[in-house]
């Protein structure tokens, strides 16, 4: 049976669009054996933002001091990361050593705390849409408690991209967060390492510009790959002419001297991975396949 773990489900940023979903993703995290907590601000709501950013700032402060969580679990995106920032104390949040899991605007966190406090985050599934969803997705379910209950964590999927073997830091995320923290105290300076991004409701030309700021940033050559996940919710228009993402990504691996793959099972899609960022990957890529093996992240 697997090891029963705390739960936290907290907002930090976006309000819960679905307050069925919050009742839902307790009642499966319930359901697998664990025990859950749903803080406040899960079920708040102030402007765009779950609580203000007082409160907000508060619920991570209140459970880094629960000694009972062993995950918190953002309940949803939105925006309200990039305000608590300068605010956030990542030293004390690295010394308690819990485990902190999201995606979407949560990698403005998720990157502050491991260039400020060399933490391992989780990208992977929240409350809201993942665990909260009407019909849960069993491959992201098993990839999450996979990493989380173990030591290192394998996975086989599809990929494409050259063949290629590598290792170093895993790190990455919502590529707008990743663009949007560059050239600030809260980017993590990683060289040699294994990026990944994904994104939602960006037009290709604007993943574009936001790949070419990276690239002029010096960011992209300094990896050893770089894996790209979901794009989507986004709409082409008559203008684009025939350019599309497939193009904005072929444009992208003309520019960059390191191997970029596409298809990695992550973003705002049901079936997604759980990566740790700033933990270890190796990678070993060839004829449309890969394998991941992740560790270092406990």
């Amino acid at each position: 049976m697997s090891a029963s773990l705390n739960f936290t489900i907290v907002a930090p940023a976006g309000f819960a669009t679905d307050s069925a979903a919050v009742d839902r993703a307790e009642a499966l995290l319930v359901r697998l054996g664990h025990r859950v907590h749903v803080d406040e601000t899960a079920r708040g709501r102030f402007q765009r933002f779950s609580a203000p950013d007082g409160a907000r700032l508060a619920a991570i402060e209140r459970i880094n001091a629960d000694d009972d969580t062993d995950v918190a679990l953002m309940l949803r995106g939105g925006y309200g990361f990039t305000r608590l920032l300068a605010r956030i104390d990542f030293a004390a949040l690295a010394r308690a050593k819990k485990r902190w899991m999201g995606h979407s605007d949560f990698t403005a966190f998720q990157l502050a705390a491991l260039a400020q406090g060399g933490m391992v985050t989780y990208a992977g599934p929240m409350a809201s849409y993942d665990f909260g969803a009407v019909e849960p997705s069993a491959f992201t379910l098993a990839n999450c408690f996979g990493v989380l209950e173990n030591d290192e964590w394998q996975i086989d999927c599809a990929l494409d991209g050259p063949a290629s073997a590598c290792a170093g830091t895993l790190w990455g995320g919502n590529l707008a967060m990743v663009a949007h923290l560059a050239g600030t105290p809260y980017f993590p300076s990683i060289d040699d390492g294994i990026l990944f991004l994904e994104d939602v409701g960006e037009h290709p030309y604007r993943i574009e510009r936001m790949f070419y700021q990276l690239l002029h940033a010096g960011v992209l050559d300094k990896q050893r790959a770089v894996l790209l996940g979901a794009f989507t919710e986004y709409q082409l228009n008559p203008n684009d002419a025939g350019y599309d993402l497939d193009v904005a990504i072929a444009h992208l691996r003309e520019r960059v001297r390191v191997p970029v793959y596409t298809g990695l099972p992550l973003g705002h899609v049901p079936d997604k991975l759980t990566l740790p960022v700033g933990g270890r990957c190796e990678l070993d890529a060839g004829n449309g396949r890969a394998r991941l093996r992740l560790s270092h992240y406990r």
